[in-house]
């Protein structure tokens, strides 16, 4: 039965959180200004998680609203796939408490880590587990509480991340259904994984009292090769997706990249000529959500009546590793 099935999202949901913290905010708490933030980045607000939220919280409103959408119930899953580098614990998963929430008793679930590329990767995996005929319905989430490792006296990386969760249900499709996943395109690029990191935790920089002060508990990046890399990773990405298939961008309804930076966004989009309509843009009211970064900018366009059944999407993504990917699908 192998290569006999393809997938489709049957169900889109997501979650923010209502507490939102403006660029007005930043400037009381570091040396920055508004236009200094939007002219760099675009942004200007994030949301942030309450102090009682944890991330399998956000991941498991935003999995009843796409279970909601997709008009099943958490008992019809096979699998529960939870893409963030924020999860409640090292161990046990953050997927696992999220089964336990939905009540979902003996569903696979694991989490995925692959930064803010891990939306796509986790996609990926459903697709495969959904052609070979394994599973039928997977549920994807990505879902981040950033803020709690961001270092807020440090200028470069505090204006950038916000908390979030977006969630799919990916579903095996019927033979004639033309809303499939088409192709994804998966890469990653370890020697550059110094660019973007989150040190202390694990095993090379454990939790302690002793622990390097200079290491200490944040994301740490180097702004500008990152930058560079971005743009160079997700055109890469977007080319092999649409050269796979042979596809000329003009297809395209919606490009939905990773929302790190509108400049990185605006630059990936010029190399294809993608018109600014015709490209997803919410990093102005999220900020940089990693993993959940693809399916929150995903639900509020399809909220806003712009993304529709049928329609050509082409997503793409960055992260630290550094991972990229792109996936192209009619939804």
């Amino acid at each position: 039965m192998a290569g006999m099935f393809r997938s489709r999202v049957a169900g889109t949901g997501s979650y923010l959180p209502p507490n939102v913290l403006t660029n007005a905010d930043l400037e009381k708490m570091v040396d920055t200004n508004d236009q200094w933030i939007v002219d760099r980045t675009g942004i200007k607000q994030r949301h942030i998680a309450a102090k009682d939220q944890v991330t399998s919280d956000l991941c498991k409103i935003a999995s009843e609203n796409a279970l909601k959408d997709a008009g099943i119930s958490a008992t019809d899953l096979d699998a529960i796939i939870v893409c963030t580098v924020s999860g409640d614990n090292i161990m046990p998963s953050t997927a696992c408490a999220l089964q336990h929430k939905l009540g979902a008793p003996g569903v696979m679930s694991f989490d995925l880590s692959a930064a803010c590329t891990g939306f796509v990767y986790g996609l990926t995996v459903a697709d495969q587990f959904i052609r070979t005929g394994m599973f039928k319905n997977v549920l994807v989430v990505g879902a981040e509480v950033l803020h709690r490792f961001v270092d807020y006296t440090d200028r470069e990386t505090c204006i950038l991340f916000g908390d979030g969760a977006g969630a799919w249900v990916v579903t095996r499709a019927q033979a004639n259904d033309p809303n499939i996943i088409i192709s994804s395109h998966l890469h990653a690029d370890g020697s550059l994984g110094d660019l973007l990191t989150l040190s202390t935790g694990g095993t090379g920089y454990p939790f302690s009292p002793a622990a390097e002060p200079e290491k200490g508990p944040y994301v740490k990046m180097k702004g500008r090769e990152i930058f560079k890399n971005a743009v160079r990773v997700m055109s890469t990405c977007c080319h092999e997706a649409l050269n796979a298939n042979k596809v000329d961008p003009s297809e395209v309804d919606w490009l939905v990249p990773h929302q790190a930076n509108n400049r990185i966004i605006e630059a990936v989009a010029e190399r294809f000529g993608f018109p600014k309509d015709k490209v997803v843009v919410s990093v102005d009211e999220t900020g940089n959500t990693s993993a959940a970064s693809i399916p929150l900018a995903f639900q509020i366009a399809k909220d806003a009546g712009k993304i529709k059944r049928g329609q050509m999407i082409l997503l793409t993504a960055f992260g630290a590793g550094l991972t990229s990917g792109s996936l192209l699908m009619r939804y």
